[in-house]
């Protein structure tokens, strides 16, 4: 145990000098702490290292190996698309993720736009801001249109731990569930098919994860199903929504508004159809639904817990 090296490639990426590191280094006595690591740098920083902890840095079958006493790799998040896992196997390195840490801060994310959607939010505080309310011949302004989540549909692809989170909370809103059946997923008992459920909900709310069968699931066709008052939530992965389909729907007004934390590339370096100016009704945030304070301390926790259990022999959400 006194000669465990641990390195962490990407700390930035979760702590911004706000989180409990303790616990993390408590249980490895020697860590080499990285707030970013490029793709150059990647390969000299694991040489010598037994555990490497990454978010985002990609482990590719070159980078694994140059790094011949790595034993353990944790993934500090969910997603394990930044590792190689058949080279990790082949090469007898343990690899485990982390599940469930950020559910209350998606959660509260996804209300966070639906409503912001739904009360008209913004463009009441841009009245404000501009004069409208101080000019008003009235005690209040009502010049858009505000709705109520109570006794509307809300629709969910992807209900597993963060669907079914949000679909409690709906419930608690008052709102009704409709569960889509997922292209490519397993039929399920209660489930509508996605061409079904579309046109019947006034909220839809993404929570799958990317893969060939869900990368542009809600394209022009399926956009065009949907009701024109309706609202769309993507706290999921940014391929899933067709970028150009939706700016063009917003912008007709066949689309009520759009919530979306997440875009195809990130940062989005090269631009998007969503970050270009004047399209109406939209919220785009920076992949950071995620990112509580709590939710990012759980996620150092969790890898410390990982570590841990693997020190002792112990397997421990293994991917």
């Amino acid at each position: 145990m006194s000669d465990i090296h641990g390195v962490l490639l990407d700390l930035a990426t979760i702590d911004r000098d706000d989180l409990d590191l303790g616990r993390l280094r408590a249980v490895c006595p020697h860590w080499n702490f990285h707030d970013r690591s490029a793709p150059t740098e990647t390969l000299e920083r694991i040489r010598d290292a037994h555990i490497v902890v990454s978010n985002k840095v990609l482990l590719d079958r070159a980078t694994l190996a140059g790094a011949p006493n790595l034993k353990l790799i944790c993934i500090a998040a969910t997603g394990t698309n930044n590792v190689d896992l058949e080279a990790a196997a082949e090469m007898g390195v343990a690899v485990c993720n982390v599940v469930r840490y950020g559910t209350p801060s998606v959660v509260q994310h996804v209300f966070g736009m639906m409503l912001a959607l739904t009360t008209k939010l913004f463009d009441y505080r841009d009245a404000v801001n501009t004069g409208g309310w101080q000019k008003s011949e009235q005690f209040c302004l009502l010049d858009f249109p505000i709705r109520e989540l109570a006794g509307r549909k809300l629709g969910i692809i992807g209900y597993g731990e963060l669907g079914q989170a949000v679909g409690k909370v709906a419930e608690a809103f008052g709102m009704e569930l409709l569960i889509a059946q997922r292209p490519g997923g397993a039929e399920r008992p209660g489930r509508v098919p996605l061409r079904e459920l579309l046109p019947q909900v006034d909220v839809l709310s993404l929570h799958c994860p990317l893969t060939d069968t869900t990368r542009n699931l809600i394209g022009e066709a399926e956009l065009a199903l949907m009701r024109r008052d309706a609202l769309l939530i993507n706290t999921a992965r940014g391929g899933i929504v067709d970028e150009q389909a939706l700016a063009e729907a917003l912008r007709a007004g066949d689309l009520g508004g759009a919530g979306i934390d997440v875009l195809a590339q990130e940062p989005p370096v090269d631009g998007s159809p969503l970050l270009e100016p004047g399209i109406p009704n939209l919220i785009v945030t920076p992949h950071v639904a995620w990112a509580s304070r709590e939710s990012r301390q759980r996620l150092l926790d969790e890898v410390a817990l990982n570590i841990e259990a693997f020190l002792e022999g112990r397997e421990r959400n293994p991917v």
